[in-house]
């Protein structure tokens, strides 16, 4: 079992910044995959970025150039620096825990950006 705990949302003019963090617990295994979705209202879930224990990282086309995803090992924590917010950007933001075939996915914190 993985518990996850998303934070830093909030509200953001465009162009403004947010970084969002999301602490792991449980049992959790040292080779595993971290990332990020995100849900507009009334659209799909959409992938944002992940990372692996190792530092390799992955970006949605839509979110590239703006966001970096970061992690800490020693503390289970995710990190994801966005940069020159746009109200696309608007949503609930998930963080999930992969390994193998399991996945574990945090509560969500709500990113606005304003006009």
């Amino acid at each position: 079992q993985v518990q996850l705990v998303e934070s830093g949302g909030g509200l953001v003019q465009a162009g403004g910044s947010l970084r969002l963090s999301c602490a792991a617990s449980g049992n959790i295994f040292s080779e595993n995959v971290m990332g990020w979705y995100r849900q507009a209202p009334g659209k799909q879930r959409e992938w944002v970025a992940d990372i692996t224990r190792g530092g390799s990282t992955g970006y949605a086309e839509s979110v590239k150039g703006r966001v970096t995803i970061s992690r800490d090992n020693a503390k289970n924590t995710v990190y994801l620096q966005m940069n020159s917010l746009i109200p696309d950007d608007t949503g609930v933001y998930y963080c999930y825990w992969r390994r193998s075939r399991r996945e574990y996915w945090g509560q969500g914190t709500q990113v606005t950006v304003s006009s």
